[in-house]
């Protein structure tokens, strides 16, 4: 993190029940995540942080980039609801987290296979997007930058996987060569939303995330749209994107675009909501944590914004200092101090 005041993705955070952490956690090692630090909360304290009337047990985990792009189990001994499931992408309150592999077809392939013995699973097998392509392109003779991204949700995660050509980011996307899937911090997390446009100003003008893509209509991004199933003849399905990244880096310098960016895309058309699926003490991925260095100034900054829910600053299982929002967006956030 850079000496400016808050940062970029710290964590995606998926609840879950007791019996599940063992095979969850031997999941997101195959994708080079492992534990680091673990925390206990009390229910009454739960309730004042994060909604939940629930004791809770945490763990945090990690891939290479120790300071962005975390993984947080939450463990609760009493869940809300099952969460966003196998819905699709393309709902209201859905969340995902984006990450680099090395070889995007050999999960492609594990999804497929999985799908055929009957486990629950929904995927949308690699698209390709091309990167900048010049016009009058030739083959063999000029570079080829293009990604293959697919989809990959089960009942407690919720994955975009991509894998690049022909172009190379050295601080977005750092492969962990030793986990089977030769995969990747998140280089970004996703929102959908379907609020109107000003409504997220929230993130840059109270937070201070930086807007490097504004309202731009993804209509010809077929592979995005393919991703999310918007379909391009449906006018009333209108795709715009808004992509924001932590203050104090040059986009301009290959060397500083970073991981742990937040991309909302913003649909028109009749969506089911299900942000009631996606908050803490649901089980699945429900909770976004960034990090700030002067924590009373943004709980000050929060308190007097559009944000409803603003919580007390409370210690969480980790020991830190936190607080809990819904932005006006409808998406619940929580801020640590670093």
């Amino acid at each position: 993190m850079t000496n400016s005041s808050i940062s970029g993705l710290y964590e995606i955070v998926i609840g879950i029940t007791a019996a599940e952490k063992s095979n969850l956690i031997n999941y997101w090692e195959k994708f080079g995540y492992t534990v680091n630090l673990s925390g206990n909360l009390d229910a009454e304290t739960a309730k004042k942080l994060y909604g939940v009337d629930s004791n809770l047990h945490s763990l945090r985990l990690q891939n290479q980039v120790t300071d962005r792009s975390l993984i947080r189990i939450m463990i609760w001994d009493k869940f809300v609801n099952e969460g966003l499931g196998l819905n699709p992408l393309k709902v209201v309150g859905s969340r995902w987290g984006t990450s680099l592999s090395l070889d995007v077809f050999n999960v492609a392939n594990h999804a497929e296979d999985a799908q055929a013995i009957g486990l629950p699973i929904y995927y949308v097998p690699p698209q390709r997007n091309l990167i900048n392509r010049p016009e009058n392109f030739q083959p063999f003779y000029q570079a080829n930058p293009c990604v293959y991204e697919m989809v990959l949700i089960q009942p407690l995660t919720r994955q975009v996987i991509f894998q690049r050509y022909d172009y190379y980011r050295p601080n977005s996307g750092i492969v962990n060569l030793d986990s089977h899937f030769k995969s990747s911090e998140f280089v970004h997390v996703g929102l959908i939303v379907d609020c109107e446009h000003k409504s997220l100003d929230f993130y840059d003008r109270v937070l201070g995330l930086v807007r490097v893509v504004n309202n731009i209509e993804s209509g010809y991004n077929m592979a995005s749209r393919n991703i999310l199933e918007v379909k391009k003849e449906n006018l009333d399905e209108r795709m715009f994107n808004y992509y924001f990244i932590a203050p104090g880096y040059d986009l301009k310098e290959k060397n500083q675009i970073h991981s742990g960016n937040l991309e909302v895309l913003r649909l028109e058309g009749n969506l089911e909501n299900k942000q009631s699926y996606s908050r803490p003490g649901c089980l699945g991925t429900s909770l976004y944590t960034l990090k700030v260095t002067n924590i009373d100034l943004y709980h000050q900054k929060v308190s007097n914004s559009e944000a409803t829910e603003v919580t007390e600053i409370i210690v969480n299982e980790f020991e830190e200092k936190s607080f809990s929002f819904v932005s006006p967006d409808g998406y619940f956030w929580t801020l640590l101090q670093s």
